[in-house]
């Protein structure tokens, strides 16, 4: 295969941070050459050092951080790219479902083009990366899931995908296990699941039974979670010995976990215990109107989070930007995330757990052979990209731009 080579020049790179008494008050940065190979980073040269003539692009001082990915977005059964529309009065969850169950079948003639907006809102915000949640039901059947494919399939080289089978009208309730099965054998890579006790009236057999689906198609879990106080803690916790029993570490991940929020620190501390031993995620929006995972102290603790975008204007909620990087800085205000070392630690939270500098200031990303992935932020650093939200100019994806306004 002939070797496609660009050199990208004049770009901006975190290098280490700048202390005061041990204090990081800042951080360092070097305008660098970064060349580009194929899909992937060759190698990162002083400016003006690399003599190859080849074609060369201006990146004129923009910041590189590693590209974005979003671990949690509905591309289906929404109103944006159609008619704009605000929500009903919230009742219940079970309203809302039933709500769902009317004008889903409504929504298929658009579901496809309105997935394609949603999918160019978030590749404009930065996002190369997603897991996708798919309504499945007996209302649908495998409906959405079929079009949000084709409309993935179409932006395969802008965007990558995992594709969750998500039971939204109960995985028991709504007697979906055999069309979640049909699910995993036509697309699904992912089992969903939803709140075992307030949806399903089963905490065990819920659990089970995706817990058995999974096992069948070996497959990972991402299970929601909007169950609170120590009922929540009493499903995560049940979740997790079932997890241990069927040595389905590394694999599960948990959306929302509105009950972290509500716990005693002591409480919280023992669940963050098993959530990192089993190797099980956070996905979360860092909500502001109901209770949120506390989410500096679980990242801390070592449990793997993940800031999501999850729903973007549908029958759920109006609101959404398809901003990860503006989701990730209201986290970093709700919780009083003010220094620099803690604002750049924390864009972990948003490219699936890769970090440009260590603890010490080291450099790890971009390093040769890392993967061509990156966005060009108007910025002197990640802490202010995060802070001010910063405009994001280019967009790379296996070292092609998909898009650029420089």
């Amino acid at each position: 295969m002939n070797k496609q080579k660009v050199l990208l020049e004049n770009v901006l790179l975190e290098d280490g941070f700048i202390y005061d008494k041990n204090i990081v008050i800042g951080t360092k940065t070097k305008s660098k050459d970064i060349l580009i190979c194929n899909e992937k980073i060759e190698g990162i040269y002083e400016k003006n050092t690399f003599k190859e003539k080849i074609e060369k692009i201006d990146m004129k001082g923009m910041l590189a951080v590693p590209s974005f990915k979003d671990r949690h977005i509905h591309l289906d059964k929404g109103y944006y790219g159609g008619k704009w529309s605000a929500c009903t009065p919230f009742t219940s969850v079970f309203d809302r479902i039933k709500e769902e169950e009317e004008f889903l079948p409504n929504f298929l003639d658009d579901t496809e083009v309105k997935a394609k907006r949603l999918l160019d809102l978030l590749i404009e915000n930065g996002v190369t990366e997603t897991r996708v949640q798919c309504n499945v039901d007996p209302i649908i059947g495998l409906g959405n899931m079929e079009r949000v494919i084709r409309a993935l399939e179409d932006y395969k080289d802008k965007v990558n995908y995992e594709m969750v089978a998500f039971p939204q009208h109960g995985l028991l309730r709504s007697n979906s296990i055999s069309y979640m099965k049909d699910a995993m054998r036509n697309g699904a890579n992912i089992v969903g699941g939803l709140d075992p006790a307030t949806i399903d009236d089963n905490i065990n057999k819920s659990i089970d039974e995706m817990m058995n689906i999974a096992v069948e198609f070996n497959s990972d879990i991402d299970i929601h979670l909007h169950e609170r106080g120590t009922l929540g803690a009493y499903v995560i916790k049940r979740l997790l010995k079932v997890v241990e029993e069927a040595k389905w570490q590394n694999r599960v991940t948990i959306s929302h976990g509105y009950c972290l929020g509500d716990l005693e620190q002591n409480d919280l501390a023992d669940i963050c215990e098993s959530m990192k031993e089993l190797g099980v995620e956070l996905s979360t929006t860092s909500p502001i109107d109901v209770a949120c995972p506390p989410v500096p102290f679980i990242s801390d603790y070592g449990v793997k989070v993940n800031i999501i975008n999850d729903n973007i204007n549908d029958h759920w909620s109006p609101f959404g930007s398809g901003d990860l990087l503006q989701r990730l800085s209201r986290m970093c205000e709700k919780f009083g995330v003010i220094e620099e070392y803690n604002l750049n630690k924390y864009l972990k939270l948003i490219t699936n757990g890769v970090s440009i500098l260590d603890k010490d200031g080291k450099v790890l990303w971009p390093k040769a052979d890392d993967k061509a992935d990156i966005v060009f932020c108007d910025a002197s650093c990640s802490a202010e990209a995060i802070a001010r939200i910063s405009k994001r100019n280019a967009l790379m994806k296996d070292g092609r731009f998909i898009f650029k306004n420089i």
